[in-house]
C-alpha cells in the first residue's frame, strides 16, 4: 500500500464497499427529446457557435483519456492467432479471417510485413514483437488513417493521437489564434511511445496548421487504484502473496481533470476520431456544445450575482421562483416543495446549486453502439438532475428502472464540454462534486482465478454527479470509435 501511496483506511473502506455494495440510483425517467435532451434548430446552432466565438474564456484545453494498451481492440485477432498456431485454420466469417483478407486496407500495412504472408504471419506480425507489436501498444500511437494524393499514392499516415491534434487546432485555439492545449492521460510504460509520436509530427503540423501545440502527458495516480477481493470479499492475494490493486477506471481521472488550469475543457476518448474530411461536422458540433456550456455558465453566474445583490425577501422570492423554473426547464433540476425556515434559506439552497461546474454532453440516437445512457435521476434530498448511467448501474430487478432503460432513445459517446471555474474566476475543486456512492463492482480474473474489482465513480458518471448538466443531441457522424480493429474498415476511417 505504501508503495502506491494508498491509505490502509481507504483500502479497508473499499473492502467494506464490496460487502455492502452500492445503493441503486433512483431513476425518474430516461432523458429524451421530450424532456432532458435538447434538439437544436439550425438558427440555434449558429447562435451558439457565435456565442462560443465571442465569449470570454479563461483558457481552453482538450482532455484525452488514452491510458491502457489496445489489447481489447485486438481480442478477436489474438483468438485467431491461437487457432492458427494450432493449425486449426480460420473460418471465413471469423473476425480474424476478415482482418487477414482486408489487410491491405489498413493504414499500418507494409509489403515487408504483410505481402504474400500466411494468416499466421499476418496475425503474428500485427500483434507480436515479430512485427508491429500492436497487441501491447496503446491505441493512441497506432496507425489509424492513411491519406492519398490525387494519383492514389499514400501522402500521409496518421495515428489516433495525430488526429486529435488536427481536430483540436480546428476548434480549440486560444484567443491568440496560435496556442492549442491538450492534456493526454497515458500509462507510464507508454509515455516514451507518445513522446516519440508527438516529436515525429510536431514541427510539420505546427507549420502546416500555423499553430503551437502545448501537449502535457499525465498519469493516472497509482493511489487511486482499488483493492481487489475474492468471491468471499476477502482481499485478493496473488500467487506470491501480494495484495492486488487494480486501476479504478476512468473515474480515477477526475484528479487529472482537476489539475487543468484552463476554464473550458473538452473531453473525448482517444479512439473517437475520423478522417479529416469529416472534421467540418465534428468541429461544428463541438463549437455548438462549447457555446451551450458557456451560455449556461453565464446565466448561472448572473443568477448568483442577482441573489447576492437582492435587497429584500420579496426580491429573493421572485428570483428563486425564476431560477427554479429555469433549472427545471433547462437542466431537469427540481427542488422538492419543502418548507424552508425563511426565503434566505431557500435562496441559499438555490445558490449552492448554481455554484457548480457546468458540463454539456453530446447525445447520439441509440443505434446499437455501446455507451452510457442519459437519465433523469432523483438524488439526495429528492433533488433531480441529469445523469449518465452505465447499464451495470441500473437495477434490473426494478421494473421502473428497466422500463426507463428500454425507453431510452440516446447514449453518451463521451463527447463532453466542461466549464470548471466559478463566477469569481477561481477553479472549482472537482473532488467536492463527486458522488462516491455511484461506483460499481465488476467481475474479473487474475492468474486464472476469479475476483471482484471496484470501479470508482466514472469520470462522466458519478465523478460528475453533482455538476450542472445539459444534454444536446448530436449526429451519429460525430461518433466514430475504434473499439475493434475491424472498425477501421468503416467509412469514417477507410
Amino acid at each position: 500500500m505504501s508503495k502506491q501511496g494508498i491509505d490502509p483506511q481507504v483500502a479497508e473502506a473499499q473492502v467494506i464497499r464490496f460487502k455492502n455494495g452500492f445503493k441503486w440510483l433512483e431513476i425518474v425517467a430516461p432523458a429524451t427529446p421530450e424532456k432532458g435532451i435538447v434538439t437544436l434548430t439550425q438558427n440555434q446552432m449558429e447562435s451558439l457557435v457565435s456565442y462560443y466565438e465571442s465569449a470570454r474564456i479563461d483558457g481552453k484545453c482538450k482532455f484525452v483519456p488514452a491510458s491502457g494498451a489496445a489489447s481489447r481492440m485486438f481480442k478477436d485477432l489474438f483468438a485467431g492467432l491461437v487457432e492458427c498456431e494450432k493449425n486449426l485454420g480460420l473460418l471465413p466469417d471469423e473476425p480474424a479471417a476478415k482482418f487477414v483478407k482486408n489487410i491491405g486496407k489498413f493504414a499500418f500495412y507494409t509489403d515487408e510485413l504483410f505481402k504474400d504472408k500466411t494468416p499466421l504471419e499476418v496475425l503474428s506480425n500485427t500483434l507480436t514483437e515479430t512485427g508491429l507489436n500492436y497487441g501491447k501498444k496503446p491505441k493512441g500511437v497506432l496507425k489509424f488513417h492513411k491519406y492519398h494524393d490525387e494519383d492514389g499514392s499514400i501522402k500521409e499516415i496518421r495515428t489516433a493521437f495525430a488526429e486529435h491534434l488536427v481536430e483540436a487546432q480546428e476548434y480549440l485555439r486560444e484567443k491568440d489564434g496560435k496556442n492549442v492545449n491538450l492534456v493526454v492521460t497515458v500509462s507510464p510504460e507508454h509515455l516514451e511511445l507518445f513522446i516519440h509520436a508527438f516529436d515525429d509530427i510536431r514541427d510539420e503540423y505546427e507549420k502546416r496548421f500555423n499553430c503551437k501545440f502545448n501537449v502535457r502527458f499525465t498519469f493516472q495516480d497509482p493511489a487511486t487504484d482499488t483493492i481487489a477481493v475474492d468471491e468471499h470479499n476477502k482481499p485478493f492475494r496473488t500467487l506470491d502473496g501480494s495484495l492486488l490493486f487494480r486501476p479504478a477506471g476512468h473515474g480515477a481521472l477526475i484528479g487529472n481533470l482537476n489539475a487543468i488550469e484552463s476554464e473550458l475543457v473538452t473531453i473525448k476518448n482517444i479512439d473517437n476520431v475520423a478522417l479529416e474530411k469529416h472534421l467540418p461536422v465534428t468541429s461544428l458540433y463541438k463549437k455548438v456544445l462549447m457555446g451551450k456550456a458557456l451560455e449556461i455558465r453565464d446565466i448561472l453566474f448572473d443568477y448568483i450575482r442577482q441573489i447576492d445583490a437582492a435587497k429584500n425577501d420579496d426580491e429573493l422570492l421572485v428570483l428563486c421562483n425564476e431560477i427554479e423554473s429555469y433549472l427545471d426547464r433547462n437542466l431537469c433540476i427540481t427542488i422538492p416543495n419543502i418548507e424552508f425556515a425563511s426565503i434566505k434559506d431557500r435562496a441559499a439552497v438555490v445558490r449552492q446549486i448554481l455554484n457548480r461546474p457546468v458540463r454539456v454532453c453530446g447525445m447520439v440516437r441509440n443505434e446499437g453502439e455501446p455507451g452510457g445512457g442519459p437519465f433523469i435521476v432523483k438524488g439526495n434530498g429528492g433533488v433531480t438532475s441529469l445523469q449518465i448511467l452505465e447499464s451495470v448501474q441500473i437495477n434490473k430487478a426494478d421494473e421502473n428502472a428497466v422500463a426507463a432503460l428500454s425507453n431510452a432513445t440516446h447514449f453518451n459517446p463521451v463527447d463532453l464540454v466542461c466549464c470548471i471555474k466559478d463566477y469569481k474566476g477561481d477553479k472549482f475543486d472537482l473532488n467536492k462534486f463527486v458522488d462516491n456512492g455511484a461506483g460499481f463492482i465488476s467481475s474479473k480474473s487474475y492468474e486464472g482465478r476469479p475476483l471482484k474489482a471496484l470501479e470508482l465513480p466514472g469520470l462522466w458518471n458519478g465523478a460528475m454527479s453533482n455538476w450542472n448538466t445539459c444534454f444536446i443531441e448530436v449526429p451519429v457522424e460525430t461518433f466514430t470509435p475504434v473499439k475493434t480493429v475491424l472498425d477501421l474498415l468503416r467509412p469514417a476511417h477507410c
